[in-house]
């Protein structure tokens, strides 16, 4: 079995008593094996036969110390010693018995606070009275009791409520009330916890630079150009020996007039520019050189059909 020396978790806390009211001091202390516990006033072990009417408890881990009603003679310094194999530890305080009261009064109230899920939340109030106020932490009315969850501190005139970790249903209103004999003061204040949020995606952009649009522009362009020339083409009629070339977006050229001898024509005419060139034995339709362009499967048929016809003249 493991050993650990005593720790005070919670030490005393010094008192301010009324003359002929109840003084208590409390520590709360850990260790293993669980530790024997000594009270001293003033360096002096005390004990029920050195000061009538005390009483003195440990249980749990918290050790108690009671003195029903306290009078001038009993002020001084107290302290609370635990001890065990592995070592031990010691507390201290002081107690003022005083014939003057003093009502509760807060040097530093609650303060309203909003935090995230998760967060650790600390409620401070610092308060004073004659005698030592009673301080209770509530929440919707309800009053909070010291766990490992809601830890309950003091420190001199300052009193804590710590949160290990705040979730949405510890939202509220909390209130820390101070009473003693003289009276009763109240603080209160809002927590709110914001449950966790979620995360919209972030939606993906698409940056295009000047060069990519200027590219894909041309494309777009080029494939204009070449729907437009595939609509252009050349089409070749052959009738009666002759060939006629056009192109479908101008007008038909003019049929050239027939030849006043009866003999079959020997040549092929052209007509540019409505002018009739000089026969000769073959003559062949050239047309404008066009521009270099990618035409699909059935232009490309189309284009070499006119090729293999233009041999076919040529041989003839």
């Amino acid at each position: 079995m493991s050993t650990q020396a005593p720790t005070f978790t919670q030490p005393l806390q010094s008192v301010v008593a009324l003359e002929g009211s109840a003084a208590t001091f409390e520590a709360q202390v850990s260790g293993s094996p669980v530790p024997e516990v000594s009270w001293f006033r003033d360096g002096q072990v005390l004990s029920t036969a050195a000061l009538p009417g005390v009483q003195i408890s440990f249980s749990d881990g918290r050790a108690v110390l009671r003195i029903p009603a306290v009078t001038a003679a009993h002020s001084g310094r107290f302290s609370v010693r635990a001890t065990n194999g592995a070592g031990q530890a010691t507390s201290t305080a002081e107690l003022l018995v005083t014939a003057e009261t003093a009502p509760p009064n807060f040097l530093q109230r609650l303060q309203s606070s909003t935090v995230r899920q998760g967060s650790q939340v600390r409620l401070d109030v610092r308060v004073t009275g004659i005698p030592t106020p009673v301080v209770k932490f509530f929440r919707e009315g309800a009053e909070i009791q010291s766990s490992a969850d809601f830890r309950i501190l003091q420190e001199g005139d300052l009193y804590s409520l710590l949160i290990a970790e705040a979730f949405p249903e510890d939202s509220g209103t909390y209130s820390v009330t101070a009473t003693n004999s003289s009276g009763r003061a109240t603080s209160t204040a809002e927590l709110q916890v914001q449950g966790e949020e979620a995360v919209p995606m972030k939606k993906t952009k698409t940056i295009v630079s000047t060069s990519q649009m200027a590219a894909s522009q041309a494309r777009v362009q080029k494939k204009v150009e070449v729907g437009f020339q595939a609509t252009t083409m050349m089409e070749m009629h052959v009738e009666g020996g002759m060939m006629t070339q056009h192109l479908a977006h101008k007008t038909p050229p003019r049929v050239p007039p027939k030849p006043t001898s009866k003999s079959p024509p020997s040549y092929i005419s052209r007509v540019t520019g409505g002018r009739q060139q000089s026969p000769s034995p073959v003559r062949h339709v050239k047309g404008p050189t066009p521009t270099p362009v990618r035409y699909d499967h059935g232009h490309r048929v189309r284009f070499n059909e006119f090729i293999s016809f233009r041999f076919m003249l040529e041989e003839r």
